[in-house]
């Protein structure tokens, strides 16, 4: 479901239409985004904090630094625990002579040794090369007489807190656990690829040239043809890392039919952030899953998208029932194992009472059965529609794609919260609401109440939105952190869970909905309801129901 989004210029909150549409049956030759070179300059971040300049060390300096940074770099065990290298705990039993303990410490390590006693400390300190194995010379110990307990000298920290400046304003984070939830895992996804179908991600460096031409705007509006134009277009920093774009899996545009799925809308750059947004690195946000690798599949057309391919009319965006499905066969052949689908689409409603109607997407329940059979766990946005048409006055209408999800073990509709784990005003209601996760409102909590992740400056992208006078081509090379509201934002953080889960270990779909819905917090009326289904989600709570630690 395309989300609501906050212009930072004033007080008004755009609603997006949130319809699945075809683009089918408009007037261009070719609707193909004609133009596209892969050559760009990077992106204009003004959050951004500039790299220091360094003087060249010499070789001596570089080999001590390298020894240090080897003592103190944490060690990932066999246990799944990070200790501190070059060094084994051991409480060597009282009787035990000193020479007997040196014996016991050789058996275990050549070059171990034991330390001065350190205050304090009814136990002693055997150093050992930081190259070695700690647990594997701690088992060693442990077996031998003179030893009463040995163990690695593991990690203890304080909770796991971003240094990422804008993240004291992502309420969103800390509601559901994500302190708690980094603090068990800390590698976050990195072995999880998630899907992200939507408009397309911002990943790559690019120079758009299309030829604008005059076109009708959605209230009617003719705005003027600006011929050949220039436009800049750059990766969002905070989804690719300055190395490069290592972490994009497999992109692909189904608007275009093409390998290069890029986002002119910013929605899909948004949403992929919550999921994804690189994290901990003193800058911008934060993101769920921060090491994950991403792949965008785009199926849903924005304005400039039409327009770049020559549409003399922009009423018409989204995409189809079968590109989503196309979509979704794509995205778990090329190894997704997580797919989110912020989008939706409207429909009868009856669909929750007779879901077997042809009107209800079969094209897209069979492709979700796909992709589940092939091992995905997929969110769907729950629907923006719940004030469209609100009891008593009429029904609400059924989002078609999370009445799908409802009945489909590994797939889940997701309802949004506000800021005070209310339900947002937006949010649909009805049977087929299955998790609640946060999705931001601005009524009573103003700008505070967004969901912010890096996405485009949409002053200067959206200019179809001013007058034809002051109407001039857009650029895609300005980020900043954006709030935006709507489900679209809650389904990616419950995405990025499921990712946290696969990347423990449980890789079947059905499973992780289980833990995911057995672990939320339950709002609202007890147990299970129309407005959060079975709770909000809570990072914390679904990997210690793994019985994971802390």
């Amino acid at each position: 479901m395309r989300g609501f989004r906050a212009l930072p210029v004033c007080a008004t909150v755009l609603v997006a239409a949130g319809l699945v549409l075809t683009l089918r049956g408009q007037t261009a030759g070719d609707w193909r985004l004609q133009i596209l070179e892969h050559v760009g300059l990077p992106a204009i971040d003004e959050g951004m904090i500039a790299d220091e300049s360094h003087t060249p060390s010499s070789p001596e300096t570089l080999r001590r630094a390298a020894l240090l940074e080897a003592l103190l770099q944490d060690r990932a065990g066999a246990s799944g625990g990070h200790y501190r290298p070059g060094r084994v705990i051991v409480k060597f039993r009282d009787e035990a002579a000193m020479p007997d303990r040196r014996a016991a410490v050789r058996a275990a390590s050549d070059t171990g040794e034991i330390a001065v006693r350190p205050s304090y400390a009814d136990f002693d300190i055997v150093r050992i090369d930081p190259a070695e194995d700690a647990e594997e010379a701690a088992s060693v110990l442990r077996q031998r007489p003179e030893v009463q307990y040995a163990q690695a000298a593991y990690r203890v920290h304080a909770l796991f807190v971003p240094n990422d400046p804008v993240y004291a304003q992502q309420w969103n984070l800390p509601m559901i656990n994500m302190e708690k939830a980094w603090d068990i895992q800390p590698q976050a996804g990195s072995a999880i690829t998630v899907a992200v179908i939507d408009t397309g991600m911002a990943y790559e460096n690019a120079t758009i040239t299309p030829t604008l031409q005059s076109f009708r705007s959605r209230n009617g509006t003719v705005y003027p043809a600006l011929g050949p134009v220039v436009i800049p277009y750059s990766a969002a920093p905070q989804l690719v890392s300055a190395t490069g774009s290592s972490r994009i899996v497999a992109p692909y545009d189904f608007v275009n039919e093409r390998a290069t799925p890029l986002d002119f809308d910013g929605h899909g750059t948004h949403v992929s952030g919550t999921i994804g947004q690189l994290t901990n690195d003193g800058i911008g946000t934060a993101g769920v899953a921060f090491n994950v690798k991403l792949m965008p599949v785009k199926v849903l057309a924005s304005e400039w998208d039409l327009l770049f391919a020559g549409f003399t009319n922009i009423s018409n965006v989204g995409g189809s029932d079968d590109d989503v499905a196309r979509g979704l066969r794509y995205a778990a052949d090329n190894g997704a194992k997580v797919i989110n689908m912020s989008l939706g689409s409207s429909g009868p409603a009856n669909c929750a009472t007779n879901p077997n109607q042809n009107d209800c997407s079969p094209v897209i329940e069979a492709a979700l059965r796909y992709a589940v059979g092939k091992g995905c766990f997929i969110t769907i946005a729950g629907g923006n529609e719940f004030e469209d048409n609100v009891p008593p006055f009429g029904v609400n209408p059924t989002s078609v794609l999370a009445e799908i999800a409802s009945r489909i073990p590994g797939v889940v509709s997701v309802a949004a919260v506000d800021r005070g784990k209310n339900h947002a005003y937006y949010s649909s209601t009805g049977s087929y609401i299955e998790l609640s996760a946060p999705g931001g409102s601005e009524r009573g909590f103003g700008s505070a109440g967004f969901v912010r992740q890096q996405t485009f400056d949409s002053n200067l992208t959206d200019t179809f939105l001013l007058s034809p006078s002051e109407f001039h081509a857009p650029r895609f090379d300005v980020f900043g952190n954006i709030g935006y509201i709507g489900t679209s934002m809650a389904a990616p953080h419950v995405a990025g869970v499921a990712a946290m889960l696969m990347q423990q270990g449980v890789t079947d779909p059905a499973a992780i909905e289980d833990l995911l819905e057995k672990t939320a917090i339950d709002l609202g009326a007890a147990g299970r309801d129309d407005t959060f289904g079975f709770g909000l989600v809570d990072a914390r709570n679904a990997l210690r129901g793994l019985g994971l630690a802390k």
